[in-house]
């Protein structure tokens, strides 16, 4: 799908669409072809009473000379504007979808920097994953070809949009990452996939399970010993910023298919395991998007790749493996697994980077969703400046954010009898933050927030900006994070 901007004019062809402002009020496009077509547009609102002229909401009215006309409800959220421009562009693209149109002209009547906004909304739910499609009708398929959006200044909005499309770019990048089957993206083609992004400007180091070996890490190698393929761990640093000035970390976890190992998963729903590394995935993208946009920072992502499975190498339930911190963990679990890959990749960053902070993503607990739902990521955080900065930039992108707890009370839950800790708590109470105090112990004081992704990270039904399937839940946010507050 292509997107322009233009000065407004009536379209040769396709379909045209008008803004009705709050309160039915036409805009100048409307009121012109209203005045034009002897108050058709008058009519067709007074007749529909169910059109109310609400922001996104849509009446085909008319076929005119051109095309089809439709009217379209804006009326742009003070409060939250990126939020109501970008479902505005994710609606008007579903609209042209569902009515089989190509080609469609809008009159938004807003300004070029909302604009592009639109647009950006209208690219992200024209995301679609179709490479391994091989039987499906023209009819099937997503048809729309072009939209233009009318502007004052059509220069102006198209180098605003090219800044926007770094951002949809970067979140369609994660998107096929995490969609990608698990025989397609494992530890060592997701880590190849890694070092592409050399050409963005990323540097980008891989250690194979000898490097972790000899550095300790016996947390993340216990997860995937079972697995016929190789764990890794990939660092991408960009420098953007003041040479020697401390980085911003994120970390991500990437068990790129989750079996549960020993402790195995209920064989209903393990499809969706290969989406257990988008934490991971939205750390890469975010660092694909730092250094194609040129941010102004110091940065490194960290992220480990491995394969969780069961075989007669795989870890048991019971098994004491050390971290890389000198720390003992008695796994009495082998699904929870998320949280021994992080601990080696915390206690890396934090030990090799001194990072002004780390934030790290996992898709970590389903007890998360029991909490949340699907609409909130959970966070925990050692520090309340980051976690406020964190809630601050939530509200401007919508990806929700909920803060819980942390503290003594639970963190003495995972003493285990035989070794520092265990790997899940007494109990099946409270076990999203069983995970986030388990990884609070292998940050060693540094200012840390952990984003417990596992409800958020991809979406079953779809929303106003993404299509059903993964949502790269996070690019955003810690992109906005980064602009707001270290550049």
């Amino acid at each position: 799908m292509k997107i322009n901007f233009a000065n407004f004019s009536l379209p040769k062809n396709g379909a045209l669409i008008v803004a009705v402002q709050k309160g039915k009020k036409l805009g100048k496009a409307a009121a012109d072809l209203d005045k034009k077509h002897g108050g058709i547009i008058a009519t067709a609102i007074k007749n529909n009473p169910s059109f109310e002229a609400k922001h996104g909401q849509t009446l085909l009215i008319t076929n005119l000379e051109f095309g089809r006309l439709l009217l379209c409800g804006v009326d742009v959220d003070a409060k939250n504007p990126e939020k109501s421009l970008l479902s505005l562009g994710g609606k008007l693209y579903s609209l042209l979808n569902s009515h089989k149109i190509k080609t469609a002209t809008f009159a938004p009547e807003l300004s070029d920097a909302d604009c592009a906004k639109i647009a950006l909304g209208a690219t992200l739910k024209s995301y679609y994953f179709g490479k391994y499609f091989t039987k499906k009708k023209a009819d099937e398929l997503p048809c729309v070809e072009n939209i233009t959006i009318s502007v004052s200044s059509p220069a102006k909005a198209q180098g605003l949009f090219k800044a926007e499309q770094l951002i949809a770019d970067a979140i369609s990048f994660t998107k096929n990452l995490v969609t990608e089957p698990a025989n397609v993206i494992y530890p060592e083609s997701y880590a190849a996939e890694i070092k592409k992004l050399s050409k963005s400007g990323l540097k980008v180091e891989v250690l194979g399970e000898a490097a972790m070996k000899k550095l300790g890490m016996g947390s993340i190698l216990s997860v995937g010993q079972g697995s016929a393929r190789e764990s890794q761990m990939v660092i991408m640093t960009y420098n953007g910023g003041k040479k020697g000035e401390k980085p911003l970390a994120f970390v991500g976890k990437g068990v790129t298919f989750d079996t549960g190992g020993i402790s195995i998963k209920p064989a209903s729903g393990m499809d969706e395991m290969k989406f257990d590394m988008a934490g991971s995935a939205t750390v890469v993208g975010l660092m694909k998007l730092l250094a194609e946009r040129k941010a102004k920072v110091n940065a490194v992502g960290v992220v480990g790749l491995v394969e969780n499975m069961p075989s007669d190498r795989a870890t048991r339930p019971g098994d004491v493996v050390k971290s890389m911190s000198g720390q003992t963990i008695e796994v009495l679990n082998t699904d929870a697994e998320g949280r021994l890959v992080l601990a080696d990749c915390l206690w890396y960053t934090q030990s090799r980077f001194k990072p002004k902070f780390i934030v790290n993503l996992a898709t970590l607990t389903g007890a998360i969703i029991v909490a949340l739902g699907s609409s909130r990521a959970g966070m925990f955080s050692n520090d309340d400046e980051l976690a406020k900065k964190l809630e601050k930039v939530a509200e401007l992108t919508d990806e929700n954010l909920w803060r819980l707890p942390l503290g003594e009370v639970y963190d003495k839950q995972i003493n285990s009898q035989i070794a520092d800790m265990q790997n899940i708590g007494t109990d099946r109470e409270a076990g999203s933050i069983m995970g986030a105090v388990f990884l609070q112990r292998h940050v060693n004081g540094t200012p840390w927030a952990h984003l417990d992704i596992a409800g958020t990270a991809w979406c079953k039904k779809g929303s106003d900006i993404h299509p059903k399937g993964a949502t790269a839940w996070g690019v955003r946010l810690l992109d906005k994070l980064v602009r707001e507050y270290y550049e």
